[in-house]
C-alpha cells in the first residue's frame, strides 16, 4: 500500500508557532519520509530559505499558485499569470521544476475543464487528495489528526493522496504516530511521482466543505 503525504505550503491562516517548517521537516527526516510540498508562489519567495530546505530534503516540489485565491475566479490573464509567476518563483528560489504538479487552492476550480485545460498547456496537471485531517481547524489536536490521517489512508488503500498543511501545531508531532502505524499495516510511503496516477481529475479533493472554525487552507 504506497500513501503519498503532500503539503500545501502558504502563509497560514491565523498567527501560529515559529518554526513549524523546520519542525516539520525534521519529523519527516525523521521518520525516514520523502514527501511533496506544493508552494505558494508568495511564500515562498517570503521564506526563501525554507523553500530551499525543504527542496534540498529531496522533497518533490509542485505549485500551489502564486497568490492561493480561488482559481475559478481568475480572469484568463490573470490566471496565466499567477501560474507562470508560481513556477518562476520555486524555480529561482529552489532549482527545482514543479511541473507537472499543481494544486487548486481550496480544490476550488479542480472541476473546471477550462482550468484544467490552462494548466496543461503550462505543463501542468492538478492533484487533490484522498485523505485530509482539517487539521487547520483551531480544535484540530495530535490524537485527532493523526487517527483521521491513519484511518483515511487504510480505508482508501493504495495510493492514496493525503492533504496536510505544514503551519498547524499538530502536524510535525502526528507524523510519527501516522508513519509508524501506516507502516505497521503495509504501509511504503512516496512523493507523488512515484504514484501511477490515473490521468485526467482523479484525485480531484474538493471543493471544501463549509469551514469549521478557521480558514480553510
Amino acid at each position: 500500500m504506497r500513501v503519498a503525504l503532500t503539503f500545501d505550503t502558504e502563509f497560514p491562516g491565523r498567527p501560529t508557532s515559529t518554526g513549524v517548517e523546520d519542525r516539520l521537516l525534521e519529523a519527516l527526516a525523521e521518520c525516514g519520509v520523502t514527501a511533496t510540498f506544493f508552494l505558494q508562489g508568495r511564500w515562498a519567495r517570503a521564506n526563501p530559505e525554507q523553500a530551499r530546505r525543504i527542496a534540498a530534503a529531496g522533497h518533490r516540489l509542485g505549485n500551489h499558485s502564486n497568490f492561493h485565491a480561488p482559481m475559478n475566479g481568475l480572469d484568463d490573464g490573470m490566471l496565466r499569470y499567477d501560474i507562470r509567476r508560481a513556477e518562476e518563483t520555486i524555480r529561482e528560489t529552489t532549482g527545482a521544476d514543479p511541473r507537472p504538479w499543481f494544486r487548486c487552492p481550496f480544490g476550488t476550480g479542480a472541476d473546471d475543464a477550462g482550468l484544467i485545460d490552462a494548466l496543461a498547456e503550462r505543463g501542468y496537471r492538478h492533484v487533490g487528495w484522498h485523505v485530509e485531517a482539517y487539521e487547520w481547524d483551531q480544535g484540530a489536536t495530535v490524537e485527532g489528526v493523526s487517527g483521521a490521517i491513519i484511518a483515511g489512508a487504510v480505508a482508501h488503500g493504495d495510493g492514496a493522496v493525503v492533504l496536510l498543511h505544514p503551519w498547524p501545531d499538530p502536524v510535525a508531532p502526528a507524523l510519527p504516530r501516522i508513519v509508524t502505524e501506516l507502516r505497521n499495516a503495509g504501509a511504503t510511503f512516496v512523493r507523488l511521482d512515484a504514484l501511477d496516477l490515473p490521468p485526467g481529475l482523479d484525485p480531484i479533493g474538493g471543493p471544501r466543505p463549509a469551514l469549521r472554525g478557521a480558514t480553510a487552507r
